[in-house]
Parts: C-alpha cells; sequence; structure tokens
C-alpha cells in the first residue's frame, strides 16, 4: 500500500485519508518484486478488504499444462493488514499469512517472532519503481477513476516487459 496525492481538485474515487487527500494503490508482488495485481482505492478505506478481491484476479503461470495456479504459498504485508478474520481465511485457502502484528501501547509482543520467509523489500521495490519511473503515478491528475487505473495497468505491463521478452 503507497498513498499517491490527488491532482488539483481531487476526483472521482478520492477521499480524505490519514496524511490528506488521495488514494491507495495495493498491489501483490512476487517474491522478486514484479507486481502482479495493482488496484486503487481511496485513502479512507480498509485496506485489508482489498486482499481477497486482490488474490482472486491472480493466476500464476507454473510452466506446466493445465489450469493455473490461482494462489501463492504465502503472503507478507505490513502491519496494516493485521487482522484475525484475515489470517483465518487465508488459512482456509492454504495461504500462509506472513502479516505483522499490531503492537499495542509498547508492549512486546507474546510468543514467538514471526519468522520472515518473504521479505517485504520485495514490494516496496515495486512501489518505488512506480513513483520513480513512472511519473504519471506520482500525483493523480485524472479526474476518471478509469483513466488512472489504466496508467498503472500500462506501467505494470512496462515493469513485466522486459522481463517476459528478454
Amino acid at each position: 500500500m503507497a498513498l499517491f496525492p490527488p491532482g488539483k481538485g481531487g476526483g472521482e474515487g478520492v477521499a480524505y485519508g490519514y496524511k490528506g487527500k488521495g488514494i491507495l494503490i495495493h498491489s501483490i508482488t512476487d517474491a522478486n518484486g514484479m507486481p502482479v495485481v495493482a488496484m486503487t482505492t481511496p485513502a479512507n478505506g480498509d485496506e485489508r478488504q482489498q486482499v481477497l478481491p486482490m488474490l482472486a484476479q491472480i493466476r500464476l503461470a507454473t510452466g506446466k499444462r493445465g489450469n493455473p495456479k490461482r494462489r501463492p504459498k504465502t503472503l507478507a504485508a505490513d502491519k496494516g493488514y493485521d487482522a484475525r478474520w484475515l489470517r483465518q481465511r487465508l488459512r482456509t485457502k492454504g495461504i500462509r499469512p506472513q502479516l505483522k502484528k499490531r503492537q499495542i501501547g509498547g508492549k512486546k509482543p507474546k510468543g514467538r517472532p514471526i519468522r520472515e520467509i518473504v521479505p517485504r523489500y520485495q514490494q516496496e521495490r515495486s512501489f518505488s519503481w512506480f513513483q520513480r519511473k513512472y511519473r504519471r503515478l506520482v500525483v493523480r491528475w485524472e479526474r476518471l477513476k478509469a483513466c488512472f487505473d489504466a496508467f498503472l495497468l500500462l506501467a505494470t505491463s512496462y515493469i513485466w516487459f522486459p522481463k517476459l521478452v528478454g
């Protein structure tokens, strides 16, 4: 999740969030940091509600014949996605949730620490690609949500193009 500010006047799908008026770009990446699914929501939306619709859009190519794989083995996310119901839903789908727990009042978390199998810096690298290489996504100048989503899809395809071609 990354907060991207809107252009002057806002537009469709823009709302006030914790840092001001804007939108959130949610993205699921593979282990190398390549974005698999990306979608936008208003900045005041609940991040946890977006995980399951994004997982439904995934189709992983395994290189084998037959139907493509539809779910990853693990899902790594930050504290914003920590919820008991989300952990249970992911486990029922056969996905190992690797969500960092929220700490209340500076207390140390109980139990063993989570062993990170999938580091999160790949996700952050994907957002830095969106911000550095594609300046059109940094500030949202489009008033229509469909236009901005099209630019996001185009940026995702440009990130994948060199890997698929060469």
